[in-house]
C-alpha cells in the first residue's frame, strides 16, 4: 500500500493548490460589493457564490491523474480500490459534509440541508468522473461570428465560459427572470436592480481581459496582422455576446449600456496592469479604487438609461468606443 499512499499524498498537495478558488474572491468586485453594500441583505448572493464554488471544488481528485498514466503505474488491484475509496477524503468538502451530519443530532441543521449538500457533492463528483465523448464539449459548440475577428472572438468566448463569474451572473439572471412569472406585482425597478447585479457579477472579468491568455499570449498577438484596437474589440465582442443574453429578460438597454461602461473602465487595468487568472475561478480585478469606479459607473449608467432617457445609451457607446481606441494604442506599444 506504500505506493498508493504516496500517490494520495501527491494528490493532497495538488488539491490544496486548487483551493485558491476562495482566494480569488478577495479581489472580486462583485463579492466585495455584496459584502460592503448589501450586508445581510446579500444572503441570496452569498448562497449563489457557495453554489458556484461547489462545482469546481467537489470534482474527483483522481481526475488529476491522466487515465493513460494511471494505467501504466504498477499498482495492484487492491491498491486501485484503495485509491478509489480513499481519494474522496482528500477533498475538504467530504469532511465538511461528515461534520454537518454529526452536528445535526439535536441541532438546527436539518436532515434536508445535509442531504441537499451531500447530494450536490455526490452528483458533481460522479459527473466529473464520467468521460466526455470527443466532439461533445461545450467549447466546441461556440458559434461562428461574422468578420475577420471570428476566431479571436470565439477563443475569448471560450475563456469566459471557463470563469465562475459567468455562472454566478447566469444564476442571478435566471432567478430574476423566474421571479417575473412567480411574483405578483413585482416592482419595475426590481429588474433594474437585478440588471446592475448581473453586470456587476461580470465586472471583474472586464478588468482582466488578457488574464487567461497565458504567458505567451502577447507573443502570439504580435504575430497576428491585427491592430491593438481590434484585439480589444474581439475581447469586448465576446463579453457583450454573453451579457446581452443575460440581461435580455431584465432591462436589456440598461444592461447593454452598463456593460459598455464596465468594459470602458475595465480597459485601463486590463491593458496597463494585466493580472494572470486561473480557469474555473472567480476573476480577480485590479485596484479596489478602479473596481469602485466601475461599480458606480455601472449603476449610474443603468439607472440613467432605465429611468431617464435612452439617449444615455449612445453616450455610453461613445465612451466605450473612445476607450477601445485609446487603450488599443496602449496595447500596440506593449506589443
Amino acid at each position: 500500500m506504500a505506493r498508493a499512499v504516496e500517490i494520495l499524498k501527491a494528490l493532497g498537495v495538488a488539491y490544496r493548490r486548487d483551493w485558491t478558488a476562495f482566494q480569488s474572491l478577495a479581489g472580486n468586485n462583485f463579492f466585495l460589493f455584496s459584502i460592503f453594500l448589501l450586508g445581510k441583505a446579500g444572503t441570496f448572493v452569498y448562497l449563489i457564490f457557495g453554489l458556484v464554488l461547489l462545482f469546481p471544488l467537489s470534482t474527483d481528485p483522481l481526475r488529476k491523474i491522466p487515465a493513460s498514466r494511471l494505467a501504466l503505474w504498477p499498482l495492484e488491484r487492491r491498491e486501485h480500490w484503495f485509491l478509489r475509496l480513499a481519494s474522496p477524503w482528500i477533498n475538504p468538502l467530504t469532511w465538511g459534509i461528515a461534520v454537518l451530519a454529526i452536528w445535526y443530532a439535536g441541532r438546527t441543521v436539518t436532515v434536508g440541508l445535509v442531504a441537499m449538500i451531500a447530494g450536490l457533492f455526490i452528483a458533481v463528483f460522479s459527473i466529473s468522473a464520467l468521460p466526455i465523448p470527443r466532439g461533445l464539449g461545450l467549447w466546441r459548440r461556440v458559434p461562428e461570428f461574422p468578420g475577420p475577428l471570428n476566431q479571436l472572438v470565439r477563443k475569448n468566448l471560450r475563456e469566459i465560459l471557463s470563469t465562475l463569474d459567468l455562472y454566478c451572473a447566469l444564476i442571478l439572471s435566471a432567478a430574476a427572470v423566474l421571479s417575473r412569472f412567480l411574483v405578483r406585482d413585482l416592482p419595475r425597478e426590481a429588474m433594474l436592480a437585478m440588471t446592475v447585479l448581473v453586470v456587476a457579477a461580470m465586472s471583474s472579468y472586464a478588468q482582466c481581459l488578457f488574464g487567461l491568455d497565458g504567458e505567451g499570449g502577447l507573443s502570439r498577438y504580435r504575430l497576428l496582422p491585427v491592430r491593438g484596437w481590434q484585439l480589444l474589440l474581439a475581447k469586448d465582442a465576446a463579453f457583450l455576446a454573453v451579457m446581452i443574453p443575460l440581461t435580455l429578460g431584465l432591462a436589456p438597454l440598461a444592461g447593454l449600456g452598463a456593460s459598455l461602461v464596465a468594459l470602458a473602465i475595465g480597459h485601463a487595468p486590463a491593458v496597463e496592469h494585466p493580472r494572470e487568472q486561473t480557469r474555473w475561478r472567480f476573476s480577480t480585478g485590479g485596484a479596489l479604487g478602479n473596481g469602485l469606479v466601475q461599480i458606480v459607473g455601472i449603476a449610474m449608467t443603468a439607472s440613467s438609461i432605465f429611468a431617464t432617457s435612452i439617449l444615455f445609451l449612445p453616450l455610453a457607446a461613445a465612451i466605450w468606443a473612445g476607450s477601445v481606441w485609446w487603450y488599443g494604442r496602449e496595447l500596440e506599444r506593449q506589443l
